[in-house]
């Protein structure tokens, strides 16, 4: 499944991202962060460098949206669960079919409860685990949540409260702290520095306009991270091994937070390009737990 991308400095392994579907998904759920990881390069403006290499997982082999978009899966969930392993990033649309899948504890449940399973017994690899809209209530479902910080859509802010809640009941009683935000980060990959105007994260611009980037300069820095033995240990001291957890809001939170997933993993000079082809202005989130790791 490796694929990989040729730069200057050498071979690149692909990011390797797995989109976990269910019937009645959101479509633009779907499409926008799709578009924005395609569009993801190491090297700006060469298609041979590409970031991002995406994978649909599904219970069937089409899957059909609210809006009736039907998607041909590239897998099925059970080939999904032996492969799990292989894939760096989990990234859950949500959609009306959410609350169908919380009524009959179906999945994708299970396939969120094993990729942070697997994080947490090998924190030696980088994971990613991102929610689009109401997604995030099937995360809150899986009672990973707890002790973290979160956001959904804005009109199921209630809702996502209560699940977490009961999840909490049922498990340490841990809180979530669910927040009102475009979209939040958990165990972040950075130091989040003394002067947040200088931090490309925030809205805070400088004097010129620019941006200082402090996101790693390619995934060159992202395959060694895995590698440090300094950075296992203080990944596996964090929550759920260090997985890195993100929820957003609504459709155009989830093209926000991808473009953060593309500034982490890849650049921010990437992430930056992708907006500026769009047409799509960047708007942050917040981050909770930032380290250097």
């Amino acid at each position: 499944m490796s694929a990989v991308a040729e730069t200057p400095e050498g071979p690149i392994e692909v990011i390797q991202v797995l989109f976990a579907l269910h019937e009645h998904f959101g479509a633009q759920e779907l499409c926008g962060p799709l578009e924005i990881l395609s569009k993801a390069h190491h090297k700006i403006n060469d298609p041979k460098t590409k970031a991002f290499e995406c994978t649909f997982a599904a219970p069937s082999q089409g899957v059909t949206s609210s809006s009736g978009l039907t998607i041909r899966a590239d897998i099925d969930l059970k080939t999904a669960h032996e492969d799990l392993s292989d894939y760096d990033v989990l990234i859950i649309p949500g959609g009306d079919g959410v609350d169908t899948v919380l009524k009959n504890e179906s999945e994708p449940l299970n396939l969120i409860k094993a990729f942070a399973k697997l994080q947490i017994s090998d924190p030696s690899k980088e994971r990613t685990l991102m929610s689009i809209g109401t997604g995030s209530l099937l995360l809150a479902q899986t009672g990973i949540l707890q002790g973290l910080a979160a956001t959904t859509h804005p009109d199921y802010y209630t809702k996502m409260e209560i699940i977490c809640k009961d999840a909490a009941r049922r498990g340490e009683l841990e809180q979530t702290d669910v927040m009102e935000e475009n979209y939040v980060v958990n165990n972040a990959r950075f130091e989040l520095g003394d002067k947040l105007e200088d931090n490309p994260f925030v809205l805070s611009k400088r004097p010129d306009g620019r941006r200082k980037s402090i996101a790693r300069k390619g995934s060159n820095a992202w395959k060694e991270s895995v590698k440090r033995r300094e950075s296992n240990a203080r990944r596996a001291s964090l929550k759920l091994g260090g997985l890195r957890l993100i929820t957003s809001g609504g459709i155009t939170s989830g093209l926000d937070a991808s473009l953060y997933l593309v500034a982490a993993m890849v650049s921010h000079e990437s992430a930056q390009e992708v907006a500026r082809v769009m047409q799509y202005t960047w708007n942050k989130g917040v981050t909770v737990e930032g380290i250097d790791v």
